[in-house]
């Protein structure tokens, strides 16, 4: 805020005592002009003083909220606004009324036990529209709305709108799809540049820093349930076109807080495969006892440490400079498969370790490329 500078007023000091009247007359009068000349400078003092009260209240108001809501989203629209990257405007999520009579769906580009998402087009924006598949799963879809209304932000995929009695959502499109066309994006001619160590271990990194997120988000510690395979779990992100990911499908992210004894179990029916964490297998397999979820044990978001290996695999891949990366992350991801689930690290753990070895090999690489 710009300082205000304010007129300096001096008085003359009047020497000697006593005096005539007339004298007295004059000192009056020149007493009586001298208030009434302070007298504007008085009242611009105190508009301006005013002023700029005015303008801190307006600042502060603007910083902070009465709910104490973030001023601005990561888009830099306020809460429960959204603008696409060719807006100019930010706009307020859309309600069932402008989704029946603005959204219109182009095809069916993805189906799921819970829902099918349709490409859509709305107001000439490409949006991805969510619907319900069977009512026997309108839990899970209504938990899925409530999570990405919460946890909004730039690790996950930007909310348009949504309509509960339609069952109904509407969300920021991404044309390359899901994790799992990573290699076949990055086979396409014209994306070929893009197939190095930088872009898929930067793709790791996001997914590491989006289960940090998740595990430390505004609406508590969540767990991904619905990744009992690596095929599912790279489902549930999606490809940005700068190359960044986007967690999507939230219909299975329950809480987990130990404090309040509240553990999770994904699903009630019994998981097996190499891929999910040791703790989430039935424990009475190999004694030929029937699988009961009753006598299931429950357990928290260190199932999702396990998996980062093997994410991890696939997001770097054969690229070269990728067995270097692999042999950087070697012990982390020993940690990361311990059976005891209290002695794996954490996603903030892994986090940095991953950033250090990019960081490692960029500097590296860098100094190679200078004494070439």
């Amino acid at each position: 805020m710009a300082t205000m500078s304010m007129p300096i007023i001096q008085h003359g000091h009047h020497r000697g005592r006593g005096g005539s009247s007339s004298i007295s007359f004059n000192m009056g009068r020149r007493s009586s002009t001298s208030i009434y000349q302070r007298t504007p400078v008085v009242a611009i003092f105190l508009a301006a003083l005013l002023l700029s009260n005015i303008l801190i209240y307006l600042y502060l108001d603007s910083v902070y909220q009465s709910d104490r809501q973030p001023v601005t989203t990561h888009n830099g629209c306020l809460a429960q606004y959204f603008k696409m990257p060719t807006m100019k405007n930010c706009t307020p999520w859309l309600q069932c009324p402008m989704i029946e009579a603005d959204v219109r769906k182009l095809k069916l580009i993805g189906q799921g036990a819970v829902k099918k998402v349709y490409l859509a087009e709305w107001k000439g924006q490409k949006v991805s529209v969510s619907k319900l598949s069977s009512l026997n799963y309108s839990q899970d879809f209504l938990h899925g709305v409530s999570m990405l209304k919460a946890l909004q932000g730039p690790l996950v995929v930007q909310l348009v709108g949504f309509c509960l009695k339609d069952h109904t959502m509407v969300t920021q499109y991404h044309p390359l799809g899901s994790l799992l066309n990573l290699n076949i994006v990055l086979a396409q001619e014209h994306q070929k540049h893009r197939n190095t160590w930088q872009t898929r271990l930067m793709l790791a990194i996001d997914y590491i820093s989006i289960l940090h997120y998740l595990h430390n988000s505004p609406a508590g510690r969540r767990v991904m349930c619905d990744s009992n395979s690596l095929e599912k779990t790279l489902s549930q992100f999606l490809l940005t076109n700068d190359f960044h990911l986007v967690v999507n499908d939230l219909d299975a992210l329950p809480e987990v807080d130990v404090s309040r004894g509240l553990l999770v179990k994904c699903g009630h029916h019994e998981i097996s495969g190499d891929f999910v964490a040791p703790e989430q297998l039935w424990p009475f397999y190999n004694k030929g006892k029937p699988f009961s979820d009753d006598l299931m044990h429950e357990y928290d978001e260190k199932t999702d440490i396990w998996k980062i290996p093997d994410v991890t695999q696939f997001l770097i891949g054969r690229v070269i400079g990728g067995d270097l990366i692999h042999f950087h992350l070697f012990q982390i991801h020993k940690e990361c498969k311990s059976q005891d689930p209290k002695l794996r690290p954490s996603a903030l753990d892994v986090l940095m370790i991953y950033k250090a070895v990019y960081s490692n090999m960029a500097r590296n690489n860098g100094e190679f490329r200078e004494k070439l």
